[in-house]
């Protein structure tokens, strides 16, 4: 944090304006909610505060009951133990909503990034409508609210959806895999729930590569690339600490990134040779022998359990997607030389099974100085990954003015 929010650490406090003190303790909250235990000196020197000032923002946050202060866990060294600032996940909670191809998963979850209760539902692909949609999820949303302390505020609502949505008002305009476009799924689940807040709506990808980057595989790194499976391939890229968003909320659409021009396979964009076309869930079922069985995490599942027995077929189909999957991965990190590069949804399964395929392919055609220290992951989030971003983007009007949401709650 900037140390321009207030006076410098070695001076005396001075009276901040309501503006800056709002900013401050937004601040003091993101800290906790994102890295736990924190003490107060460790606080002031991160935001450049004196600690008479972190002691006010510390007192104001644990009145309204979002923090709390703790001994910290025993160092074994003489005397007392100092105290830590910790966020109070059971005070403040906000719905989380994932809306993926081939499943619904709603859940509670508190300060600090805790699932306090979760619910899902199988859903049939291309086969349902928003009414069946933001119905299942109502449902899902009431059950958690109603299961809540009495004491408990939910302050905020997040939806991750597998399309490309504006970050203006959240709107879908495209879900290629099912055929939706032009949907406004936010407001629609905003009406069947009741509860007089909007419901902020995100890529998936996006939100997977916030939430990685805040808590998961890319936790203190200022730079990642997140490529998420489902049936396609998605993306999410931070760059300086700061999601790559795009003129109205629609870049980094990695999947179409054309990997192989000349006789690729036909995408659901209408190009042949995309990254979601080679690497996608089709093409790893169709190339290993298994389109008529199972879909979806079962049957991604299943050919790299396959591959590990020594199905032979399994084991092409895995270096074949392996190799483009590799090619996408080089021009990344040519492009944005991230820290790390995750990889999550479905292609964290394909990834164990690929990973010396696509460690070929980087060391390859990667850059030398781009690629001595770029670290290749799977989501530590598993495939909560999109989940937990919806949370995040749930979180975001308490993280910036967290007296004023209590207020209102």
């Amino acid at each position: 944090m900037s140390s321009s929010l207030v006076s410098g650490a070695t001076g005396p406090a001075r009276q901040a304006s309501p503006s800056t003190r709002r900013r401050n303790l937004g601040a003091v909250l993101r800290e906790v909610h994102r890295d736990g235990a924190v003490s107060r000196a460790e606080l002031a020197e991160r935001m450049g505060v004196n600690r008479s000032t972190i002691l006010s923002l510390i007192v104001s946050l644990a009145a309204t009951g979002l923090v709390r202060e703790e001994p910290a866990t025993a160092t074994g060294r003489a005397g007392r133990p100092s105290l830590v600032v910790r966020a109070e996940s059971g005070r403040a909670y906000v719905l989380a909503f994932d809306v993926a191809v081939d499943r619904l998963v709603a859940a509670r979850v508190g300060l600090g990034g805790i699932v306090l209760e979760r619910k899902e539902a199988a859903r049939r692909r291309g086969q349902d409508d928003l009414d069946e949609v933001t119905g299942v999820l109502a449902a899902f949303g009431d059950a958690l609210v109603t299961a809540a302390p009495p004491d408990a505020a939910c302050v905020g609502i997040g939806m991750s959806y597998c399309g490309l949505i504006r970050a203006a008002d959240g709107k879908v305009r495209l879900a290629p895999t099912m055929g939706w476009t032009d949907l406004d799924i936010g407001p629609a689940l905003g009406r069947r729930l009741g509860l007089g807040l909007p419901v902020a709506v995100g890529n998936e990808a996006h939100l997977g590569a916030l939430a990685e980057h805040v808590r998961g595989a890319g936790a203190g790194s200022r730079n990642l690339v997140y490529l998420h499976g489902d049936v396609g391939v998605g993306g999410g890229i931070i760059v300086g600490g700061k999601l790559l968003d795009g003129d109205e909320g629609y870049a980094a659409e990695l999947g179409h990134m054309i990997v192989n021009p000349y006789d690729g396979r036909p995408c659901n964009c209408g190009s042949h040779g995309c990254l979601e076309a080679e690497v996608g869930e089709p093409a790893l079922l169709e190339s290993a022998g298994r389109a008529g069985g199972p879909l979806g995490r079962d049957g991604v599942r299943a050919v790299v359990t396959a591959a590990e027995n020594g199905d032979a077929a399994a084991r092409d189909a895995l270096d074949r997607v392996g190799g483009w999957l590799g090619i996408g991965v080089v021009n990344l990190i040519n492009l944005f030389n991230p820290g790390v590069v995750v990889f999550g949804g479905m292609l964290s399964e394909i990834y164990r099974g690929a990973a010396p395929r696509v460690g070929a392919r980087v060391r390859a055609g990667g850059l030398p100085v781009s690629r001595e220290r770029v670290a290749l992951r799977t989501a530590a989030l598993g495939y909560d990954a999109t989940l937990m971003g919806a949370a995040e983007l749930g979180f975001a009007p308490l993280l910036a003015d967290p007296l004023g949401v209590m207020d209102h709650a």
